[in-house]
């Protein structure tokens, strides 16, 4: 059974609906095909007429869809040979960034991701996506193995930011995001990095840096959530920011890929399967693959001092005047 997000529930009560007709069909032996094929066609159109009107809020809550695919669902749907690897040889591992190497279409690519986790226990094991500086320190061991190796690297970015506990702080939690911006733009390897649900702050900075940036039609990314800007802007001492604020701060940070792409942040958009990528994870897998592959081919022709270069311009010129 889907979970459906507040605006869908239009769509919810048809798919229901739908639900309810096919089982009875099934039970009573009674042919009512044809009246389930308008259903299901009213049901799409007005899925396709919901979301194409969703707010950037709207948006930034699909990108938070719990049944939304993970690094994990997209290293299983696209690549194979997955060996993942642990620790920041530091002090320890942190579940919340994923990382290893696999083959992707019979290239050996470095794979890294935040991982937000399924169920109630997963979720805690993995902190929510958000990682701790190990978490990062074990992603740049990874990429500079990837380089060492001549591998490209594929990294998987969803998080909301990371952790700002004190532990975190203690163990150098900011040194550990500008060390993996600094390295990151000297690796003389191409890298991808794609966008799959949230973009948070320094958090999802530091997997970023690539020499495509590429986001999921419905994810989002920004320097805040739309909750903290909103707690920022316009909380008082009497009352509280509610969903109005925050339909204001998400379309003022212009965090969909959509203005993120016309702004010249980001060198694609991935699209999704109507209702978003959870709709149906396969389908927005594939769409992924053809970006991957797409982009590599292209990459890996470039010799690496060229790489380097092009991937320091082309974050040098973001929010150039003209």
């Amino acid at each position: 059974m889907h979970y459906y997000l507040d605006f869908e529930k239009p769509v919810a009560e048809l798919e229901n609906k739908i639900k309810e007709l096919k089982h009875l069909a099934d039970g009573e032996d009674m042919n009512i095909t044809s009246e389930i094929k308008k259903l299901e066609k009213k049901a799409k159109d007005l899925r396709a007429d919901i979301f194409l009107k969703i707010s950037p809020w709207q948006k930034t809550l699909i990108a938070r869809h719990p049944e939304r695919p993970y690094t994990l669902d997209y290293i299983n749907l696209l690549m194979k040979d997955f060996i993942e690897l642990h620790g920041d040889r530091k002090f320890a591992d942190d579940p919340a960034i994923v990382a290893g190497f696999a083959k992707f279409q019979d290239i050996a690519v470095a794979v890294v991701g935040h991982q937000k986790g399924r169920s109630t226990k997963s979720r805690i094991e993995r902190n929510f996506g958000q990682p701790h500086p190990e978490g990062y320190r074990k992603a740049i061991r990874i990429m500079k193995l990837a380089e060492k190796f001549g591998m490209p690297i594929i990294t998987f970015i969803d998080t909301p930011g990371a952790y700002p506990g004190i532990g975190a702080e203690e163990r150098g939690q900011a040194e550990a995001i500008a060390k993996n911006l600094l390295e990151m733009f000297t690796l003389k390897t191409p890298i991808i990095a794609i966008v799959i649900g949230e973009g948070g702050s320094g958090g999802a900075l530091a997997l970023a840096i690539g020499d495509k940036v590429l986001m999921l039609e419905h994810s989002v990314y920004s320097v805040i959530s739309p909750e903290g800007c909103a707690a920022i802007l316009w909380k008082k001492n009497t009352t509280s920011v509610g969903q109005d604020e925050y339909e204001k701060a998400s379309a003022a940070l212009k965090m969909t890929a959509q203005d993120l792409h016309e702004s010249g942040i980001i060198d694609g958009i991935i699209p999704e399967p109507l209702g978003g990528a959870h709709r149906n994870q396969q389908e927005a897998a594939k769409a992924v693959e053809n970006a991957l592959r797409n982009h590599l081919v292209q990459l890996m022709e470039k010799p690496s001092d060229t790489l380097i270069e092009d991937r320091y311009e082309k974050f040098r010129i973001i929010g150039k005047l003209a």
